[in-house]
């Protein structure tokens, strides 16, 4: 299937949701904890509820400023080479630094919307789906009459679509690997298991900025 078309895209937001939910550092391992020292199956689906819905607001709080700006439909090209490099050079940090924000550490476990939602900031996860969400605006069929406010009206509302697909990948992925854990797996596996994913995040943010750079150009 070829990834720069509307279909390898949307499966791109889908796999991109699937990694994200299986990387550890997204916050599952902060549902099987809450199940565990509650001793009740319902606090890991309220736990991953709380993670989903701040992963949620951190991807529309990156790609709706950008559904904004492709309102300018002349330099459209610009924005996706300017959100590819962007992606790109968070990547190179994220090698560069191998560290995590310390505010982090001080959010409170009970906060894991506001926890999610800072860390899917702070690792770039809503930045990997911006050159995704950008090739998906196509504008070739729209007349000039009706060009701006089409263009908003349709980015804002792939903005959500892309938001909300990617979400729950992300949420059906971490879930599986949550009750897994609780169920069956333990915590033995998460001490064998727990792999440091910190240089394949960050080349898989290059990854992505490079093809988005690439398709635009």
């Amino acid at each position: 299937m070829d990834l720069t078309s509307t279909a390898g895209l949307w499966l791109a937001v889908v796999l991109s949701g699937l990694y994200h939910g299986l990387n550890p550092g997204m916050g599952w391992p902060l549902a099987v904890s809450a199940s565990l020292f509650e001793r009740r199956l319902s606090a890991l689906w309220l736990s991953l509820g709380a993670l989903s819905f701040g992963h949620f607001v951190a991807m529309l709080g990156v790609l709706l400023p950008f559904s904004l700006m492709n309102v300018l439909i002349e330099n459209q090209r610009e924005i996706r080479i300017g959100a590819s490099l962007i992606v790109i050079v968070m990547g190179v940090y994220l090698i560069i630094t191998r560290r995590h924000p310390r505010f982090l550490a001080r959010i409170p476990p009970h906060k894991l919307a506001l926890w999610s939602f800072f860390v899917a900031l702070a690792h770039g996860a809503a930045l990997m789906l911006v050159p995704i969400y950008l090739g998906l605006c196509s504008f070739e069929n729209l007349d000039n009459g009706h060009r701006a406010a089409g263009i908003l009206m349709k980015t804002t509302m792939l903005a959500f679509g892309v938001a909300v697909c990617h979400t729950i990948a992300m949420m059906s992925a971490g879930g599986i690997m949550a009750y897994s854990v609780y169920r069956w797996l333990g915590l033995k596996f998460l001490n064998r298991g727990w792999l440091d994913s910190e240089l394949l995040w960050a080349f898989s943010l290059i990854i992505v900025g490079f093809i988005g750079l690439l398709t635009s150009i």
